[in-house]
């Protein structure tokens, strides 16, 4: 699998991680989720992202007795590489880092990769990029970044003392929902801002698409493995599908290896254009 390149310093971002929205909401349902979750570690998926809003701590907290499983295992802190995010009405200079520490705590590491403002809310961006740089001098996250941030907000965010360290914007992106193609997107890139593509599959839909369905026998995988190897070919571009089962993340995981035959190619960049006129940025 190819590593997208992230400014300052710390690992590069693995081009495709495991996304865990919807994990952690139900207790009934924590054993099974830490077994999927270790068993993903298990066949080598080694980006994870989640977000305190995700079950309210509680996939944090699945996901840290997986790890710690994993790592009773043999599997080093060094080999992961961990995303959780901070919910807006805690982005202030102290509630960060507080949220932080919590991510932290649930998640049973001593530091994240990558630390995201979920999205925009009424704290001041100049406050939260202090408390992200103060994490970073810390050695509490290597890197900070935003989610949901369309062209106009990184503008903004630019424009702010030290808000050029912002390493990647996560938004909703997949080959049915493009609209970051059409400016935010070139936008990142010339700015050197990897974009991490959340619903890449559009909460799983993309999976029984039937345009799909055709291409991905031709190009022999499934729909699902088709939508992701889209993306995956596009630089600066990572994705995050969410799985449980077990075949679904072992299918999902071999999308990182597909090189897609142009012809292929061809007939996804008919059937899904780009916008021709920049859509409001979507979110789910």
């Amino acid at each position: 699998m190819h590593s997208i390149p992230l400014p300052g310093t710390g690992p590069a971002l693995p081009a495709l991680g495991l996304g865990t929205w919807r994990i952690g909401e139900s207790k009934a349902r924590r054993g099974a989720e830490v077994q999927a979750l270790r068993s993903a570690l298990d066949m080598g998926w080694r980006l994870i992202d989640t977000a305190e809003m995700y079950g309210d701590g509680g996939s944090e907290e699945a996901i840290g007795q997986a790890l710690a499983e994993a790592q009773r295992a043999g599997l080093g802190r060094d080999e992961l590489f961990l995303v959780s995010k901070v919910y807006p009405h805690n982005a202030s200079r102290q509630g960060t880092v507080a949220a932080c520490e919590r991510s932290l705590r649930r998640l049973g590491v001593d530091r994240l990769d990558l630390y995201l403002l979920h999205w925009r809310g009424s704290v001041p961006l100049a406050e939260t990029v202090q408390a992200m740089e103060a994490l970073v001098a810390a050695g509490r996250i290597a890197r900070w970044g935003v989610s949901n941030f369309d062209v106009d907000d990184m503008a903004e965010l630019w424009s702010v003392d030290g808000g050029t360290a912002c390493a990647a914007n996560q938004v909703y992106y997949s080959i049915t929902e493009r609209g970051p193609a059409h400016s935010l997107l070139p936008w990142l890139r010339g700015h050197g801002v990897a974009l991490m593509a959340y619903s890449p599959l559009d909460q799983g839909a993309l999976a029984d698409d039937a345009a799909l369905q055709a291409l991905a026998e031709r190009q022999g995988c499934t729909p699902a493995q088709l939508a992701l190897a889209w993306l995956l070919a596009q630089p600066g571009v990572n994705a995050l599908p969410k799985a449980v089962n077990h075949t679904h993340l072992r299918e999902n995981l071999a999308a990182a290896a597909l090189v897609l035959q142009q012809d292929v190619r061809a007939e996804l960049a008919r059937r899904y254009p780009p916008p021709a006129r920049k859509p409001p940025l979507a979110m789910v």
